[in-house]
């Protein structure tokens, strides 16, 4: 029995917490996240597509092979671990989630967070699973957290300028152009070109003119 096919997003998230394998198909070769989403339960879905266990990031916050000091301070761990696994993607709610928490909101701290993001990216287009959806969330932070930075060094309003020129929209109707070319440059400077979510998107926003 698939637990996401109830649509109880609670015990979803927990099983997840407990060690359930995203991956694991049943007797008709399908993951969870397939058969919940064959029910409409697509709350859940999305619960398991953004699932990313703690361990996975705590590995960077010890040393590896030749390295003297971790990638990622234990410190930070934390803070990215709830920016990663958020399913809301708006880059104004994850430039918030930056700024309410002191630790992150540094260009030292942002600078180790994205390099550790760009790895964790390259990680799951190279496994034998491989997960280009999750590749593609952590590329974006990783895009927003490098804003960030150039906000932080640059800016006298720093973050809050940041959000400023995100929800800022053009005087003819409001559109927020700045963030509109913010999401597609982090789509074209995505490096897996071979990805077939990334020519999916392509395909979608190229014919769409700003």
């Amino acid at each position: 029995i698939f637990p996401p096919n109830s649509g109880n997003k609670e015990i979803t998230w927990m099983m997840l917490e407990a060690g359930a394998e995203t991956d694991v198909v049943n007797s008709v070769g399908r993951t969870a996240a397939q058969m919940a989403a064959f029910v409409g339960q697509h709350d859940c879905v999305t619960i398991i597509n953004n699932f990313f266990p703690r361990e996975r990031l705590d590995y960077y916050t010890k040393p590896q092979g030749l390295d003297k000091e971790p990638k990622l301070p234990v410190k930070l761990a934390g803070p990215l671990h709830k920016i990663i696994t958020t399913t809301n993607m708006h880059p104004v709610k994850i430039v918030l989630l930056v700024k309410e928490n002191p630790l992150l909101a540094e260009v030292e701290a942002l600078q180790k967070c994205y390099r550790v993001l760009d790895l964790i990216c390259e990680k799951c287009m190279k496994q034998k699973d491989m997960n280009e959806v999750l590749a593609m969330k952590m590329h974006y932070i990783s895009c927003i957290f490098q804003k960030c930075i150039t906000f932080l060094k640059e800016r006298e309003d720093k973050l809050d300028g940041f959000i400023k020129s995100l929800l800022k929209g053009r005087d003819k109707d409001g559109f927020p152009v700045y963030q509109e070319k913010l999401i597609r440059e982090s789509i074209r400077k995505f490096p897996y070109c071979e990805a077939t979510l990334l020519q999916q998107l392509v395909r979608s926003i190229a014919p769409v003119e700003i």
